[in-house]
């Protein structure tokens, strides 16, 4: 066995190694290609930048040469200063980056100035005067020197927060050999970078001149440079040098920067994914023969192993499989149920009706909603010996490899034996709730001989007084005797109806839910709340909607969770609560259509978190004489009809009082179920 596995392992570890081989040279030769193609992108790029730099600097020393020229030409134009000043605004029109020319003595005062009428005039938020250092250094050096010179650039403020750099050409002039002034001309700097600009610089370059540590003085070109790749060039001029920064608007090379590339690396990537592909197709047959086997007995052990039934069926109804717990559920066997045309697990009476069920069903699910028949649904079956159970079916539809609906596949649980847990749970409950019931009778005996005693005083007083009148009779004595006869009737009745409610509270015992408006559930139990409120001194208030809302329930459970959490609230406010403050509200809203809340509310001392924690467990309680059943049978009662009990703190004052709210259904809630249990 060891052998025929190392053997098997050899061709494996074989191909997986010269698949990895395959896959690496791939990646290795893409990884190089792309490498060398965005290097070499980057190197055009580069000398690019470079030609267009060299040449820009190149084209600026040529245009600044010319200006000077065309300046120098201005000493011939005569001595008259209005023929200077029409050469020297035809000559600025010609040329953009000449913003100013001067006349200048030879103190270096000037005596005639003329602006570009292209841009804004200079030196009107800084006069001329105060700008005058390095032109004036300029002229020395030219006068020196005997040739015109370029002073140093300077910034010249604008108006609105603006400004221009410039630079200064300063010449000399001389008569007969005698110096009679100077001739300066300003130019802009980013008039000079913008004459350097072409449609396609524009798209591609961005010019500036900047200092020698960087500091940019001026900019031209639409666009902002990507800082990848920039040049710098020196313009040497006669007295100054210039630095011009040439700055691509590029930025570095894509992976994929040209067509060839671009179909290189597809190729690549296509033959790359190719034999993935492949191997991974290689490997999946081998995975898929082999869990198939697997699979096959896997499904098999586990459908045996099951105690849910599984059964499958056609599109027409017809038993096509089973597994062994459904076999062992009826007691039929499989071959017994897949040759019958009608399923012997049928109770007889009900033949007619599960065919007519089965019919609709299947037509519903082939040609309306499958998800529907997803949902479970309850029925009764019956065993070979005759023995009727329930059972909880779920269904969902089977389907082909081709995804085409071949027919159901149900699972069935027999829930008799949850259906006997259910019912002895509703006996113990039942049991519990009278006990409960004769426990609230025998606390409240007291308050029943207190408030008996009352009425039955009042009878033995009224009777003794009419016995009275009777000894000594009078012209009155008729009247007198029949009051005191009224009065005795309406004590009778008063006991009578303290008795009456005590009885029908404890021998009520029937389960039934109706429907009933709220406010006849408070009415009957707000006798027997009124006995314990009057022995504590306790004010009832009712907080109902004008109209009372209508719910549905178990007309004696409900009023035993209201008695329950009424006599609650009073025994709260009994000991701490100042006689002021007793007050127990019931609180009824409808705060959505299909639930209606009911709270009552005390403003007794709360309930500590360590009592929280436990106040619905059975059988706890704070009290020497309570059971601790109360609160637990009261959520008991409000879940089994689909409520919810939970209590929280009540104010004003925070801290103060208590409420306990629970919720009942509506009509509309169980007619929603109804119809949804008959659609089931």
């Amino acid at each position: 066995m060891t052998t025929v596995t190392a053997d098997r392992r050899t061709p494996r570890t074989r191909r997986t190694l010269l698949w990895g081989m395959l896959v690496l040279l791939l990646l290795v030769a893409q990884t190089l290609l792309v490498a060398l193609t965005v290097n070499y992108e980057s190197s055009r790029a580069q000398d690019e930048i470079d030609a267009v730099g060299s040449e820009a600097a190149v084209e600026v020393r040529r245009n600044l040469m010319a200006a000077m020229q065309s300046l120098q030409s201005l000493m011939w134009t005569g001595t008259s200063l209005n023929t200077w000043r029409e050469s020297a605004g035809e000559l600025m029109r010609g040329r953009r980056e000449v913003l100013r020319v001067e006349l200048r003595d030879a103190r270096l005062r000037v005596s005639g100035a003329i602006d570009t009428a292209l841009r804004p005039a200079l030196f009107t938020q800084m006069s001329r005067d105060d700008l005058s250092i390095d032109t004036e250094a300029a002229c020395r050096a030219a006068r020196q020197q005997a040739a015109p010179l370029f002073s140093r650039s300077y910034f010249v403020p604008l108006p609105q927060g603006l400004g221009v750099e410039v630079i200064d050409l300063c010449i000399p002039l001389q008569d007969a050999g005698r110096d009679t002034g100077y001739l300066v001309g300003t130019f802009g700097l980013t008039a000079l970078l913008d004459g350097l600009l072409t449609p396609q610089r524009t798209r591609q370059v961005e010019f500036s001149f900047v200092e020698g540590d960087g500091a940019r003085l001026a900019r031209g070109g639409g666009l902002r440079g990507a800082g990848v790749y920039q040049v710098e060039r020196a313009v040497d001029l006669p007295g100054a040098l210039l630095r011009l920064r040439a700055e691509s608007a590029t930025g570095r090379p894509s992976l994929i920067p040209n067509l060839a590339t671009a179909l290189v690396l597809s190729l690549s990537i296509a033959l790359f994914t190719v034999v993935l592909l492949l191997a991974r197709d290689v490997r999946r047959r081998a995975v898929a023969e082999r869990a198939l086997a697997e699979s096959l007995a896997f499904r098999n052990a586990m459908e045996n192993s099951l105690i849910t039934g599984l059964r499958a069926r056609d599109l027409q109804g017809a038993i096509t499989y089973v597994n062994p717990a459904f076999c062992a559920m009826v007691g039929w066997s499989a071959d017994e149920l897949r040759q019958t045309d009608v399923p012997p697990y049928w109770p007889p009476e009900q033949v007619a009706q599960y065919t007519m069920r089965q019919q609709a069903r299947l037509q519903a699910g082939s040609a309306v909603d499958r998800n529907e028949m997803r949902e479970g649904y309850e029925t009764v079956f019956m065993r070979r010996n005759g023995e009727r159970f329930p059972v909880m079916i779920y269904e969902a539809p089977l389907v082909d490899a081709d995804g085409r609906q071949t027919g159901w596949m149900s699972t069935v649980l027999d829930v008799s034996a949850q259906r006997h847990i259910e019912e002895f749970s509703r006996q113990q409950q039942d049991r519990l709730q009278a006990t409960a019931r004769l426990a609230t009778v025998g606390e409240m005996a007291s308050l029943l001989s207190h408030e008996l005693n009352q009425p039955l005083a009042a009878i033995a007083s009224y009777a003794s007084g009419s016995q009275n009148l009777l000894e000594a009779p009078d012209a009155d004595t008729p009247g007198l005797l029949r009051q005191a006869l009224d009065r005795i009737a309406e004590q009778a009745e008063r006991a009578g109806r303290i008795i009456k409610s005590v009885h029908s509270f404890v021998r009520r015992r029937e389960q039934q839910r109706e429907t009933i408006g709220v406010d006849l559930l408070i009415d009957a139990v707000m006798p027997l709340v009124r006995l314990q409120a009057r022995k504590s001194g306790t004010r009832i208030e009712l907080d109902l909607p004008p109209k009372a809302p209508r719910v549905v329930c178990d007309r004696t459970m409900i009023e035993q969770v209201l008695l329950n959490l009424t006599r609650n609230g009073i025994q709260a406010m009994e000991s701490d609560t100042p006689l002021e403050r007793r007050v127990l509200t019931l609180h009824v809203r409808q705060n959505h259509e299909r639930w209606v809340t009911l709270a009552v509310r005390d403003q007794g001392h709360g309930i500590a978190p360590e009592v929280a924690s436990q106040l619905f467990t059975p059988f706890f309680t704070t009290r020497a004489e309570g059971m601790g059943l109360g609160l637990s049978l009261c959520r008991t009662v409000i879940e089994q009809h689909g409520g919810a009990l939970d209590f929280g703190p009540h104010g004003p004052p925070p801290g103060i009082g208590t409420e306990f709210r629970f919720t009942l259904p509506t009509p509309h809630t169980a007619e929603s179920r109804a119809a949804a249990a008959t659609l089931a």
